[in-house]
């Protein structure tokens, strides 16, 4: 097992061997091995518009899309989970029916659709059709959580005379705010690494990343690319880093930090 999970790293791993050191390659195509190595497509990516925007379109419209996601998936979730009504067993189908059916054709959908009101190639009509194919994602991640939660919680908090609303808010919400933050990342990810739906839908005006990075690498083969999947790895990279080295300063500082005198009086 030891042997198997070390083929599996290198095999998730393999490909960064290859990225990382094109991204610092002086070729003007990608290609393994470079030839030299210099830091001139860094700067072409952080001085060319081309590429910003596109990489801004995609912050945006994943933001926008995941506070979407949130606002519909978080009430859709509660009543799905804590309560029985007529056609529950449908809507359980509807919140998932977009894992299961291809997103070329929920892109063709999406474009005939959003055409009649005039939202292709604009902002809003991407972060419509990307919230319909991050709400099931978010909608799993939390049903889980919400499954788990132990009612009696909220229960002994409104015996003590705690309203509805303060029990969600200083009860319900701290206990599934890791499910509520996990469902927030897995929409905005979702949003900012699609394709095919950008393709069809974002157009000139809205392109996305992602959409950019396909064009180049079918018309040129930009060495940007490896740039740009390189500064991605590196954020995913420190963000999961980030919590274990904030755990670390927090415990390094409580550990400076002389216990408090405590006085008692006789």
């Amino acid at each position: 097992m030891r042997m198997l999970g070390v083929v599996v790293v290198i095999f998730i791993a393999a490909p960064l061997l290859i990225v990382v050191p094109m991204s610092f390659s002086s070729a003007r195509s990608l290609q393994f091995p470079p030839p030299g190595y210099w830091l001139g497509y860094y700067q072409a990516y952080f001085t060319d518009l081309t590429w910003l925007r596109p990489t801004w379109n995609s912050i945006v419209i994943a933001t926008a899309t995941m506070v979407l996601t949130m606002v519909l998936v978080v009430p859709a979730t509660f009543a799905l989970v804590r309560h029985r009504f007529a056609g529950k067993s449908i809507a359980d189908l509807m919140m998932l029916m977009p894992l299961a059916v291809p997103h070329i054709v929920m892109a063709v959908g999406y474009y005939s659709f959003l055409g009649e009101y005039r939202l292709v190639h604009t902002h809003i009509g991407v972060v419509l059709a990307h919230t319909c194919l991050s709400v099931p994602i978010a909608f799993l991640v939390l049903s889980a959580n919400l499954k788990g939660f132990d009612r009696t919680l909220e229960r002994a908090a409104q015996s003590l005379g705690a309203s509805p609303i303060k029990t969600f808010i200083h009860v319900t919400l701290p206990i599934l705010r890791p499910g509520l933050v996990i469902s927030a990342l897995f929409a905005f990810v979702q949003s900012f690494d699609e394709t095919v739906v950008a393709i069809f839908i974002s157009g000139r005006n809205a392109e996305t990343l992602p959409r950019k990075m396909f064009d180049s690498i079918r018309q040129e083969a930009d060495p940007v690319i490896a740039v740009i999947s390189t500064l991605l790895f590196a954020a995913v990279l420190l963000a999961l880093l980030a919590p274990a080295g904030w755990k670390g300063i927090r415990s390094r500082l409580r550990a400076r930090t002389p216990p408090t005198a405590i006085t008692t009086g006789r």
